[in-house]
């Protein structure tokens, strides 16, 4: 770990010494982390990211375009034979699956990692547990267990943890098949492009968005854990989807045959209008367009079906290869920048409580890394099969608990009703 002295070299360079006003009245442990702090920072990237943070990227130039799919309800002979493939490396091991759940339960007025979030369903289940129904109902099936990697924050890792442990972590052993890794994260900045200070005379940290899970498995060693194992594919889905299908072996099935190293799940857009990044082509490459850069004239066009042409909704539903993994994460993803409101110490040692966004926060996102590749898979599935996000609090009235509840309960009684397994 470096000295004050070696801290006080680097934040002179960089013009952010104000990050060692306070370090005195600190306690030794305190001390020594915002030292580790200062260490682990490159504030190179810093500057350059403040540097583009008031600059709004122009796509309005962009060659956008529909992407190709295929509609797993049309599959017909296809359907059995992407099952069979998708099964037979379910069965050999070549599967792990990947839940992003660094997220904290605040804006469901919860106390907790999302994860922990009990949604109302009459069995008190988690969204930890009932994700993990999922794979045991693939275990049972198949007659191998998923590994599971869990990849948690700075902020919740010791809760998530903990809960499992209380949990006896639901069947599974950690560390053997069980893997928990903690998600990247970067200083938050003020307007003046100064690194603030949180309420504890430390960095204020946030973490790096869901594109951060490719740098933080190789980071982290995770991808070489799936490797040793004999791992192929990485399903990778956030923990805030209940209906989330994770051993699909008509998804797996169908990427292995197209020989792509990222397929992606998609379901219709609710509605032309409905406020989700949608599936295209960007300048001949496969991307994501966010539905403030489509106009009303592309949102509602239709082909000659009276399919909407840019309909392909992304729900984070991601199978990506081990090996792309590894060459994704060797690189960040490009940052994009949100602005927040954030409290933090001043120069006086005062907490400061912002009426109005006052800092900037910087996150990747896991669409671009579908950029770095030429060719991908959509598989379009239905949406009361696999999609019931928990994002919002019941007041929203969409994509909250209750919402989540009823489609969860009505999947269940469907596979009741016409006695089908999880697929």
């Amino acid at each position: 770990m470096i000295s004050k002295d070696e801290a006080e070299a680097i934040l002179k360079k960089h013009g952010q010494m104000h990050l060692l006003n306070h370090f005195d009245s600190l306690d030794e442990q305190k001390q020594k982390k915002l030292l580790s702090q200062i260490e682990n920072i490159d504030f190179d990237l810093i500057e350059s990211l403040y540097k583009k943070a008031g600059k709004k990227i122009d796509t309005s130039n962009d060659e956008i375009s529909p992407i190709g799919y295929l509609d797993k309800q049309k599959l017909y002979d296809d359907y059995k034979k992407y099952e069979n493939i998708g099964a037979k490396l379910i069965r050999e091991g070549k599967l792990a699956a990947v839940t992003m759940a660094g997220g904290q339960g605040t804006r469901l007025g919860h106390d907790g990692p999302k994860g922990t979030y009990d949604i109302g369903l009459d069995s008190h289940k988690s969204l930890f547990e009932l994700l993990c129904d999922n794979l045991k109902e693939a275990e049972k099936k198949y007659g191998v267990r998923v590994p599971w990697f869990i990849m948690t924050s700075e902020e919740n890792n010791d809760e998530t943890v903990e809960f499992f442990k209380k949990n006896k972590f639901f069947g599974y052993e950690k560390d053997k098949d069980l893997f928990f890794f903690k998600q990247g994260q970067l200083p938050m900045i003020d307007t003046e492009g100064k690194v603030l200070l949180n309420e504890d005379g430390l960095i204020k940290l946030a973490a790096n968005g869901h594109g951060g899970v490719y740098e933080a498995l190789v980071k982290n060693g995770m991808t070489k854990k799936m490797k040793e194992a004999g791992v192929k594919w990485a399903f990778i889905g956030g923990v805030d989807n209940c209906l989330v299908k994770m051993a699909d072996p008509v998804f797996i099935g169908m990427a292995e045959d197209k020989g792509v190293t990222i397929a992606c799940k998609s379901v219709v857009k609710a509605n032309p209008h409905e406020n989700v990044g949608v599936f295209c082509e960007r300048k001949g490459m496969p991307g994501i367009v966010e539905y403030s850069e489509i106009s009303d004239e592309m949102a509602e066009a239709v082909d000659e079906n009276g399919e909407l042409l840019y309909g392909e909704a992304n729900i984070l539903c991601n199978l990506v290869d081990v090996g792309k993994i590894e060459e994704i994460g060797s690189e960040p993803l490009p940052y994009h920048v949100a602005y927040k409101k954030a409290s933090y110490m001043d120069e006086n040692g005062d907490i400061v409580e912002p009426d109005s966004p006052n800092a900037y926060k910087f996150e990747s996102f896991m669409f671009d890394a579908i950029e770095r590749s030429s060719e991908i898979g959509i598989l379009r599935d239905t949406r009361e099969d696999n999609f019931a996000p928990v994002k919002n609090a019941d007041s929203a009235g969409v994509d909250c608990p209750s919402t989540a509840k009823a489609l969860y309960e009505a999947y269940q009684e469907k596979l009741k009703n016409q006695d089908i397994d999880f697929k």
